[in-house]
């Protein structure tokens, strides 16, 4: 008869192992590419649309001067450019540009590559059934959190 785990022993395993996949995937894989607070700042431009410094500081939970140091970074790279506030002349507002959203794709279609490419090489069809099984169900815990 199989044992029911733990709550806390569940938790415990899923941290670990959902924190270390995390810490992978945010590093970086080639010289150029998007860190995370760059990818997430061009996320927030292409699905909310043009916006403020100081209004994507707030989404990020960050200060308007890292969000300025990150959007400088990003504008230097051609991925956002700055328009004049419709209404307020000392502000900007932002906006994604082409170049930008293709290498927000890019970042996505390498990442998802690379566990593809993990999945193929070390995983048995057995444990893939597996993951597919358990991708909803991290996926309603995150939610829940």
């Amino acid at each position: 008869m199989t044992k029911i785990p733990e709550i806390a022993d569940v938790a415990a395993a899923l941290q670990l192992s959902i924190g270390l996949c995390i810490r992978r995937i945010r590093q970086p894989l080639a010289e150029g590419e998007l860190s995370l607070p760059e990818a997430s700042v061009l996320k927030r431009l292409e699905f909310g649309g043009p916006t403020t410094v100081t209004e994507l500081a707030k989404a990020d939970q960050i200060t308007v001067q890292s969000m300025g140091t990150t959007l400088s970074a990003l504008e230097s790279r051609g991925l956002v450019e700055r328009h004049p506030h419709p209404s307020d002349g000392r502000r900007s507002v932002l906006s994604i540009t082409k170049t930008g959203l293709r290498a927000l794709e890019n970042k996505h279609n390498s990442r998802s590559q690379q566990v593809a490419n993990a999945l193929s090489e070390g995983f048995s069809p057995s444990e893939l059934q597996q993951l597919m099984v358990a991708a909803p169900l991290i996926e309603r815990l995150a939610q829940s959190l």
